[in-house]
């Protein structure tokens, strides 16, 4: 673990557990079974098994090396629900996670259960030195629910029927036009150094030179993104890089992930169903490939990370965490300084600092304080099928 996640006095942290764990049941409410076996693609993974792993988390990094009296609840989880962590053993292949059909969605709620009253007990008795290791476990579980609402948002955008995951939700629309904010760059700090958590990838705090450059105080609407369309941007090579636009063309882009045109008309599926598209609402689910091809071609550029970083304090810098995540121009790379924790926590971050693009902000599936300003998300330049944005930058 890194230095930045402190303990927490024992009453805290143990209604903080009880708090998260609660809202990823609640996100399975509107989830039958069904529903929560179905993988849609191999980058995603079923339901339930959002809800096993982040309780294999707590029970293999916290129970088992701390607790010598604590019964494992199924020897046979470790293999199915160990994600990525090579030091801890063999798993299941992540393209596979959907069949399996068992254990069923019961098994799991007990699993679950038997999991919580473990933690909930020892809470209350755990030395001070783990309980960063039980915060990273919450911050993991957030990261989940978040994956775990996308991923069912895709697997029902493959349905003919395209139900709706939260029935009533309704997209929120702002039709008022970004402005450029202006800096002067020059030196800045980026990464954490104050106290509460943080993911070890934000860290160290570092020294950063910028140049002189304006970002937008809003987000590309999905107006703009119909002017891009309009205006060939998906049929132009030239807005594109080589490998977004062999992807583009490939997979048939024209649009971004959840639009669909019927009559004449857009309609955009979310978590409220399938609904007109809203001229005026973010544009949301595009690729990196596609957002730096959209700034290319609006005479932009996206930002990067450490500029994004630098304008998150001016009050005139809108919808920071509350839509989408916004891709920046930088790559996903270690700090410099940056050192992996060691063991299998140190598998978290470090060894995918490569191939990936950093976005920052938050998005309306991130749960709530979640996030902050120095938070590195990250993904591979043609994912779609996050709450992912754009926001603009210029040079000055």
């Amino acid at each position: 673990m890194d230095d930045a996640s402190q303990a927490l006095p024992s009453p805290d942290i143990a209604a903080r557990y009880r708090a998260v764990r609660d809202v990823t049941e609640a996100w399975t409410t509107h989830l039958s079974a069904e529903d929560q076996a179905i993988q849609s693609m191999p980058d995603a993974s079923p339901a339930k098994w959002h809800r096993a792993h982040t309780t294999w988390f707590f029970e293999q990094f916290v129970l088992v090396p701390n607790l010598p009296d604590y019964a494992v609840f199924d020897p046979e989880f470790g293999f199915l629900f160990n994600s990525y962590y090579e030091a801890v053993g063999p798993r299941h292949a992540r393209p596979a996670r959907g069949m399996l059909t068992r254990p069923s969605v019961e098994r799991i709620r007990d699993y679950r259960r038997h999991v919580d009253d473990a933690m909930e007990a020892a809470l209350t008795s755990l030395p001070a030195d783990l309980m960063p290791v039980v915060e990273l476990g919450l911050n993991h579980e957030q990261q989940h629910q978040e994956l775990l609402v996308t991923d069912m948002l895709h697997a029902f955008s493959c349905n003919p029927l395209m139900p709706a995951m939260l029935p009533g939700w309704v997209e929120r629309d702002d039709p008022s036009e970004p402005q450029f904010l202006r800096f002067d760059g020059g030196i800045v700090e980026q990464g954490h150094g104050g106290d509460g958590f943080c993911f070890d990838n934000e860290q160290p705090r570092h020294r950063v030179l910028l140049a002189p450059f304006a970002i937008a105080s809003g987000l590309v609407r999905n107006r703009d993104w119909l002017a891009f369309i309009a205006d060939g941007g998906y049929r132009t090579p030239a807005l594109w890089m080589s490998d977004g636009w062999a992807t583009a063309q490939a997979d048939g882009w024209d649009s971004p992930l959840y639009w669909r045109r019927r009559d004449g008309d857009w309609f955009q599926f979310g978590l409220g169903g399938l609904a007109p598209l809203l001229p005026d609402a973010p544009v949301r689910h595009v690729s990196w490939y596609e957002a730096d091809a959209f700034a290319r071609w609006a005479g932009a550029r996206l930002p990067l990370e450490a500029e994004w970083e630098t304008a998150a304090a001016h009050p005139g810098m809108a919808e920071a965490a509350s839509a989408v995540w916004q891709w920046t121009e930088s790559a996903y790379r270690p700090y410099p300084g940056y050192q992996p924790a060691p063991g299998a926590i140190g598998e978290y971050n470090g060894k995918f600092m490569i191939n990936q693009m950093v976005l920052r902000g938050g998005s309306l599936a991130t749960p709530a304080r979640h996030s902050r300003v120095t938070y590195r998300n990250f993904f591979h330049p043609d994912k779609r099928w996050q709450f992912t944005g754009v926001r603009l930058a210029k040079d000055l």
